[in-house]
C-alpha cells in the first residue's frame, strides 16, 4: 500500500517540508502533484515525475525528478514551481493572519499530466503554509499620514525595527514583513500609494512621509533604537537608497534589484527637490507573447544633465546590502548596483556589499514565493516580464533570504548577533 508522508504538516512558508513516498513497487513511475487555490480563487499547480527506488521509495531530498515542472533533485520543487492555471497571475498572500495557504499533495501511480474527474490519486496529504508564526501580533497603523501594518514578535522586546517596502504594485503588501516578524524583527509593512487615503498613483516621492514612518516605528515601546533597517525591492529599493542618503536614522538597507538614481517622479524633502531621470517609454519592448520588457526603459547610461538625479549614497551611514538578479528583465540591476558602489568607493566609503545571482530575475522574494517569470502589472495594465531561470531563481531566493536575516541581525541587533 503506497504511503505519502509529509512533515511538518504545518509550517511557515520559508521552512522546508520533507516529502517521502513508500510502499511502491520497485522502479515504479509515479507522479507527485501540488495544488493550491489562492485568495482570488486561482488554481496553482505543479507536478513532477519520479521513479521509485529498488525498495519502492521516493525521497524528495535525494531522488531526482525525471521531468515535469522541474528536473533533478529539488526537495521543495513542488512548492517552488507552482504555476497559475490562469495566465499572468502571481501568487501573493494578502491576508497573512487569518488563514494559511492549503497545499494539497497528490500521488498518482503512473504518468499523470492532465487532471480529469476520472483521475483519482492513490493517496493525498494537505499541508498548511503560514506567512506568520504563532504569537506574532499585527497592528494596523493609521498614525498621522502613515499607513501600514506593524508586525511584532511574541515577547516583551525590544525588537530591532525595520520597514518593508515593495515597488510599483502599490497598496499594502504584508507577507514579507510578517515573515520577518516571525524571525524576530518588529517589521512595518509600509504603504506609500494606492492604499486608503494615500495617493492613488505615485507622482512624487515625499521623503518626509517616510521619515514620519520611521518615527512612528521608533515610538513603539517594543521597538529598539536608535535606528531602523529597510528591506526593499524595485521602486521601493530606490526609495530606500534615498532614505539612507538623507535620513540619519537608517542603519541597514537591503536593496533588492534597485536603480541608483531617481527615475520617473521627483523627490521632495523639506527644502530639497530632486528632478528624476524620465522613464524612456519609447524603449519598452514586447516579446512574441506580447509581454512588456522594461529593462531598456530605465537606462544605466546618463547624460550630464541627469547627474543631479543620481542618489548621493556616499552620504549614507547605513550598511547597504545590494541583492542583484543578473537575469532581471525589469532593470539592469547589476549595473545600477555597481554604479552605486563605485560612487561610494570614490568617496572612501566601505559600508556596502553585493550578492549577485546569475540566472535570478527581478522578483527575488522569500522562499515561500514560487518562481514568477512574468505577471500582470497594474501600473502598465499589461503583463510584464520579470525574468529569471527557474532553478537558478529559486536557489537565489533560498540563499538570499538567509543572508538578509544575517545582515539585519548583524547591523540592527545591539549585540550584532545572528539568530540563524
Amino acid at each position: 500500500m503506497a504511503k505519502l508522508t509529509v512533515t511538518p504538516r504545518t509550517s511557515l512558508v520559508d521552512e522546508p517540508v520533507k516529502i517521502h513516498v513508500s510502499g511502491l513497487a520497485p522502479f515504479k513511475l509515479v507522479t507527485l502533484q501540488a495544488s493550491l487555490t489562492d485568495e482570488k480563487g486561482v488554481l496553482f499547480q505543479s507536478r513532477a515525475f519520479y521513479q521509485s527506488s529498488e525498495s519502492g521509495e521516493v525521497d524528495l531530498e535525494q531522488a531526482a525528478a525525471l521531468g515535469g515542472d522541474y528536473a533533478g533533485v529539488h526537495p521543495m520543487g513542488l512548492f517552488q514551481f507552482l504555476k497559475p492555471e490562469k495566465m499572468f497571475h502571481r501568487l501573493m498572500k494578502r491576508d497573512v493572519m487569518q488563514s494559511p495557504f492549503h497545499v494539497r499533495l497528490d500521488l498518482f501511480s503512473s504518468f499523470h499530466l492532465v487532471s480529469t474527474p476520472c483521475d483519482q490519486p492513490v493517496t493525498s496529504q494537505t499541508v498548511e503554509r503560514w506567512h506568520v508564526a504563532p504569537g506574532v501580533q499585527r497592528i494596523l497603523i493609521r498614525d498621522g499620514r502613515v499607513r501600514g501594518a506593524l508586525f511584532l514578535p511574541p515577547g516583551e522586546g525590544p525588537f530591532p525595527g525595520l520597514i518593508d517596502l515593495f515597488g510599483g504594485v502599490g497598496g499594502l503588501i504584508e507577507f514579507r514583513a510578517s515573515l520577518l516578524a516571525s524571525r524576530g524583527f518588529a517589521a512595518l509593512a509600509l504603504a506609500y500609494f494606492g492604499y486608503e487615503d494615500l495617493p492613488e498613483i505615485l507622482l512624487e516621492v515625499d521623503l518626509e512621509y517616510f521619515e514620519e514612518a520611521i518615527n512612528v516605528l521608533l515610538r513603539h515601546p517594543k521597538v529598539g533604537g536608535p535606528g531602523v533597517g529597510l528591506v526593499s525591492i524595485s521602486k521601493g529599493a530606490e526609495i530606500a537608497l534615498a532614505m539612507a542618503s538623507f535620513l540619519p536614522k537608517i542603519k541597514a538597507v537591503v536593496s533588492i534589484n534597485s536603480t541608483h538614481a531617481l527615475h520617473g517622479m521627483p523627490l521632495r524633502y523639506r527644502n530639497l527637490h530632486i528632478n528624476p531621470i524620465p522613464y524612456k517609454i519609447e524603449y519598452i519592448r514586447f516579446t512574441p507573447l506580447g509581454l512588456m520588457e522594461l529593462s531598456n526603459m530605465v537606462n544605466v547610461i546618463h547624460t550630464e544633465e541627469s547627474q543631479e538625479s543620481i542618489l548621493p549614497v556616499e552620504q549614507a551611514e547605513a550598511k547597504i546590502l545590494f541583492i542583484v538578479g543578473e537575469n532581471d528583465r525589469n532593470y539592469n540591476s547589476k549595473a545600477f548596483a555597481e554604479k552605486a558602489m563605485e560612487r561610494m568607493r570614490r568617496h572612501g566609503r566601505k559600508n556596502y556589499g553585493m550578492l549577485c545571482y546569475p540566472g535570478a530575475g527581478h522578483l527575488i522574494e522569500p522562499p515561500g514565493s514560487p518562481f514568477c517569470h512574468h505577471s500582470w502589472s497594474f501600473f502598465f495594465f499589461r503583463p510584464v516580464v520579470w525574468g529569471g531561470e527557474p532553478q537558478s531563481h529559486v536557489a537565489a531566493q533560498e540563499h538570499s533570504w538567509k543572508e538578509i536575516q544575517k545582515f539585519l541581525w548583524q547591523h540592527l541587533h545591539p549585540a550584532g548577533s545572528s539568530r540563524l
